[in-house]
């Protein structure tokens, strides 16, 4: 068949050239390209020539498709020998000139990770071995089941908060807690519940990352003064810091605000740090590699350096830090989690401990997932991949109970993968996410092919698991002030003072659900969360039931619905329909409905239409609707309402109208400002 526009190949006619004297040649065919011939079908060659059909096209010799074509984010297609376990799509595609870079990447992440993981144990309320049980079967898990090439999964400081607040400090709550969102979180990816996430409004999830990072940062403040005792309560908590104000250990203090100011400074010096150019001499590159490393790795550094001051203290005789103390040597035992928790008076059974996690079985796994997968997405979409968010979900459900079986604690969330692994990192202008962990750009992925983040995440899963075998004494002179500046460095860049302003001048009633959040967080954070869902359904419910109606005034009403009808909406379209026809102050008129926004509707819809047409009927007056759609109207019909009449159009409802009336033509619709409505 030929398609308008579109010469044929085969009978091209003659057409005259430019001067218009004579006929052109017809063009020939242009050469197919090669992208029409698909992998594993073989070129027909013509004989003796070395070409395919009537062109010359050059065969490329055979090779192995690039990695780009085989991206962890992007799903094997049916059909195709692509398999669907991510590690089997870039593992046997690996190149060895990709291991310097992974190695690379994968000591600055395990280098953040190891010093973040006791800082996050200490706001979870757990010993601080936990920390380091919870930072390296994520990163192993996800290099087998991991969608997106620049994360990997392990400790934030919110899921922390979250954790010490339904955990209640107990190891064995953690641990259960731990795996019972993993099982959660499996159901949920089997069941293909994730769209459950859509429900939660960005303005709620901006109103619960700005107080936690409000209540964070303050909760570390007690660590930096060098206070003990006290309370966790976020409001307790700031009236006992400024009353014990004059408390405060002046080593603490000095030693806390030096690591806050190196941290943000080896920050500020990261972000205005240039790219080098392959064009530069050695000396400069790898003077620039050891700058980038040390910005990127600034909380192992800091670390480092206070450890290092606090065991010159130690050995003059003289202590003025509060120490993390002793922390356990080994790997943990891998078995089941505990159900039961031994009490002085008895035995804790699993029941009771399922009512005292109460609302955080769902909070964890809903908070968990949507970080998880906020932070995927804005990885691929930053460095051009594609992530599938249901197996991310499945990586990790399935990471949480390997975790608990370890001794470890629900606190997973994304780490990058290119070298950051800053929660809260913003060296960069980025997008703004849900939960203001933002990607950030490194070496690896200016390279032209990046590594695979699996890899990396092994080896940063590794570098955790040799610090805990070999390296736990050397942990017992880490200041806590030191960790207490990683946590506050880390969250401060998650307040978003900015959303208050944006939302001001976009959305002001967004202004709501973002404000109740944020106050609610403070009193408890399941209070805060379900305040703002609550809030922001409610405002979701009452734009369904007052959809904008458009009602133009003429000798027939147009009423134009601006969203889809259903069952809440139906009483207010009625109301404003019989208040217009019906007016006292002008005469009775019949009413065209316009359902051209209208994509469908419930029963109660159709039953509220027909005591409407019954309504407008007792008065003489007629109820025409015009741009049904297909399942609209065959909703409508099947429901053979008395009186129901449907044209194509407002014009054909307009024209039936003038013939019913001795074939004059009807005043037409005006749309003026006098005369056009808008009623919500």
């Amino acid at each position: 068949m030929r398609h308008p526009g579109r010469s044929d190949p085969v009978r091209a006619e003659p057409r005259p050239d430019r001067a218009g004297t004579g006929t052109a040649p017809a063009p020939r065919d242009p050469a197919p390209p090669l992208s029409r011939y698909r992998p594993g079908i073989p070129l027909r060659l013509c004989p003796g020539t070395g070409t395919t059909g009537s062109a010359s096209v050059p065969v490329p010799a055979p090779r192995d498709p690039p990695l780009s074509r085989y991206r962890p984010g992007v799903p094997a297609m049916p059909g195709s020998r692509c398999p669907a376990l991510p590690v089997l799509r870039w593992l046997p595609r690996y190149s060895r000139s990709w291991l310097p870079l992974d190695v690379l990447a994968g000591l600055a992440v395990g280098l953040t990770a190891v010093p973040q993981a006791l800082a996050y144990a200490e706001l979870a309320g757990l010993p601080l071995q936990y920390g380091l049980y919870s930072s390296f079967m994520g990163c192993f898990v996800y290099c087998f089941l991991g969608t997106a090439k620049d994360v990997t999964l392990g400790p934030t400081a919110i899921m922390s908060l979250l954790v010490s607040s339904y955990a209640f400090h107990e190891p064995v709550h953690a641990v259960l807690l731990a795996f019972l969102s993993g099982c959660i979180q499996l159901a949920m990816g089997l069941l293909h519940l994730g769209f459950l996430l859509d429900f939660i409004s960005c303005p709620v999830i901006k109103g619960f990352t700005s107080a936690a990072s409000v209540t964070i940062s303050f909760n570390q403040i007690k660590n930096i003064l060098g206070l003990q005792g006290i309370p966790r309560q976020f409001f307790l908590q700031v009236y006992e810091t400024l009353r014990r104000i004059r408390e405060t250990r002046a080593g603490d203090a000095v030693l806390g605000l030096s690591c806050l100011a190196a941290l943000a400074g080896l920050r500020a010096m990261k972000s205005h740090l240039p790219r080098a150019s392959p064009a530069e001499p050695l000396a400069v590159r790898i003077s620039y590699l050891i700058v980038w490393i040390c910005a990127t790795a600034r909380n192992a550094l800091v670390v480092l350096f206070a450890g290092l001051v606090a065991y010159s203290f130690q050995v003059m005789g003289s202590q003025p830090f509060r120490l993390t103390g002793s922390i356990p040597q080994g790997l943990p035992a891998f078995r089941p989690p505990r159900f039961s928790l031994a009490a002085p008076n008895g035995t804790v059974p699993f029941q009771s401990m399922l009512q005292d996690m109460g609302v955080g079985l769902a909070v964890v796994p809903l908070m968990g997932l949507l970080e998880t997968v906020a932070i995927a997405k804005a990885f691929a979409s930053q460095n051009g991949y594609r992530i599938d968010p249901n197996q991310e979900l499945l990586a990790l459900a399935q990471e949480f109970p390997e975790r608990s079986c370890t001794a470890g604690w629900a606190l997973s969330s994304p780490r990058s993968g290119q070298g950051e692994g800053q929660d809260g990192d913003t060296d960069t202008a980025q997008p703004p996410q849900p939960l203001s962990f933002s990607p950030q750009a490194s070496p690896m992925s200016w390279a032209p092919s990046s590594p695979p983040i699996p890899s990396r995440a092994a080896l940063a899963g590794a570098l955790v698991l040799l610090s805990l075998a070999y390296f736990t004494s050397l942990f017992y002179y880490i200041p806590k002030a030191a960790l207490a500046a990683v946590i506050i460095s880390a969250v401060v860049p998650v307040f978003d003072a900015g959303i208050f302003r944006t939302l001001w001048r976009v959305k002001r009633l967004d202004l709501v659900p973002l404000c109740v959040t944020f106050l609610l967080c403070f009193w408890e954070v399941q209070y805060g969360i379900l305040a703002g869902v609550l809030v922001s359904g409610i405002l979701l419910l009452y734009s369904l039931a007052r959809p904008p109606i458009k009602v133009s005034e003429g000798a027939v009403l147009l009423v134009q619905p601006g969203s889809s009808l259903h069952f809440p909406a139906v009483e207010h379209l009625r109301d404003s329909v019989c208040s217009r026809a019906l007016a006292a102050a002008s005469p009775p008129r019949s009413v065209v409905l316009d359902c051209c926004h209208i994509s469908s509707v419930d029963y109660t819809v159709v039953v509220g239409l027909a005591e409407l047409l019954q309504e407008l009927r007792r008065h003489g007056l007629s109820l025409a609707f015009c741009g049904l759609k297909d399942p609209v109207l065959q909703v409508l019909l099947s429901a053979d309402l008395e009186g129901f009449q449907h044209f194509p159009s407002w014009e054909e409802a307009e024209r039936s109208r003038g013939a019913e009336l001795g074939g004059s033509r009807a005043e037409p619709f005006t749309s003026t400002a006098q005369s056009t409505g808008l009623i919500q």
